[in-house]
């Protein structure tokens, strides 16, 4: 895209919808996606390594978990399908990203996916798993600001799941988030992406 962003709030470049085939979990995808939003033309790689690396959650996980930065809702949309009482937010500044991820929960029957804007969901909601394939082309303030924000929100004993490819900086936003007093580990690396485990923050 030229002078846009897929983490624009209202993409003003055409949809050119598309529909995107992928498995995880055992289990296989059909998901639409466009044109101004994040990946719009396929499963992003990274998105690829999280969803095949970091472990999924058991069927009768309680949640509620968080899709953080969600684009068209792949990661919801396994999330929701892995673990069917579970509420699953998904999160995205972007309301045509917010809206796919809407029609692609509809699309598998996941009634338990609540899309939203970041300001809409409820303050008082902490989280088992944050799951994210953060926006870092918005820029490393942006993307300290929207960490520091949502991390906090992992339940006492939550753990956020994110993927960062090495060369966009994976190895420096761990030790960021180390130097903000998160416990992070390595979990896997694979083509070039970090898979990092970041347990919550521990009060006191």
């Amino acid at each position: 895209m030229t002078g846009e962003h897929y983490f624009s709030a209202q993409p003003s470049v055409g949809e050119r919808r598309r529909d995107v085939e992928f498995t995880a979990g055992r289990r296989e995808y059909t998901l639409v996606t466009a044109g101004g939003v994040f990946s719009g033309n396929r499963l992003d790689p990274g998105t690829a390594v999280l969803l095949r690396k970091a472990p999924l959650p058991a069927a009768g996980a309680a949640g509620p978990f968080l899709d953080l930065g969600c684009g068209y809702g792949p990661i919801a949309c396994v999330l929701a399908a892995s673990a069917p009482s579970a509420t699953v937010y998904a999160v995205d500044v972007n309301e045509r990203a917010r809206a796919l991820a809407a029609e692609n929960a509809a699309r598998l029957d996941a009634g338990n996916v609540r899309v939203a804007a970041p300001e809409e969901v409820p303050a008082d909601v902490r989280f088992a798993e944050i799951w994210s394939n953060p926006p870092i082309r918005v820029g490393k303030a942006e993307l300290h600001t929207m960490l520091d924000t949502w991390l906090p929100r992992l339940a006492p004993d939550g753990v956020a799941w994110l993927v960062v490819a090495r060369h966009l900086g994976g190895d420096s936003l761990q030790r960021w988030l180390e130097e903000r007093g998160h416990r992070v580990e390595r979990h896997a690396s694979q083509k070039g992406y970090r898979v990092l485990k970041v347990a919550s923050l521990k009060v006191g």
